[in-house]
């Protein structure tokens, strides 16, 4: 059970309706983490921002995706599994790619090495080797892609506090164990 309190799609008033009405288009409904989120338009507003921000930009939502699992398994978060394995699959990453994403690989040796960055900066809080970003930049990712890919492991950080503090329930098919 939540322990902290939420606004239901039926209790929504001002801001938070409009942007529930924004998720409900997108997704089919409101899930519990926007419901969560949604005690305060402000904040939920602000996350919607950055994720609407990184669509179309220099990664693609399968590297979205799969950054989004590698940080969620690394923080253990059982949600934010459950809903990008479900996110993951309606955008065509295979159940075998995303268990393989959850450890920190991928058998695309792209996708491999910005997993490993990725892994690094979530467990070393930034500090990655020189030889991880050497191996990231000799995949195809540039100084360029760096800012993206931070703000897409600080926005599933996020989450991935928010739900472990929260306990949020989880309304999404359960992620497969590893």
């Amino acid at each position: 059970m939540s322990r902290l309190s939420k606004v239901t799609p039926e209790q929504a008033e001002g801001k938070t309706a409009e942007l529930y009405g924004a998720i409900k288009a997108s997704l089919g409904g409101v899930p519990n983490l926007f419901q969560g989120l949604g005690t305060n338009a402000r904040a939920l507003e602000v996350f919607l921002g950055i994720g609407g921000g990184l669509r179309g930009g220099a990664l693609s939502n399968r590297e979205q995706e799969s950054i989004a699992l590698a940080v969620a398994q690394r923080n253990t978060c059982d949600y934010c599994l459950a809903a990008h394995t479900v996110l993951g699959k309606m955008g065509g990453l295979s159940e075998a790619e995303m268990l393989a994403n959850r450890q920190g690989g991928s058998e695309d040796q792209k996708k491999n090495a910005l997993l490993k960055f990725v892994g690094e900066v979530v467990e070393k809080k930034g500090n990655v080797s020189d030889e991880t970003l050497k191996a990231f930049r000799a995949a195809g990712y540039s100084d360029a892609h760096v800012g993206e890919i931070l703000l897409s492991v600080v926005q599933n950080i996020y989450t991935n506090y928010y739900n472990n503090l929260n306990r949020t329930e989880v309304d999404f098919p359960a992620a497969p164990k590893l």
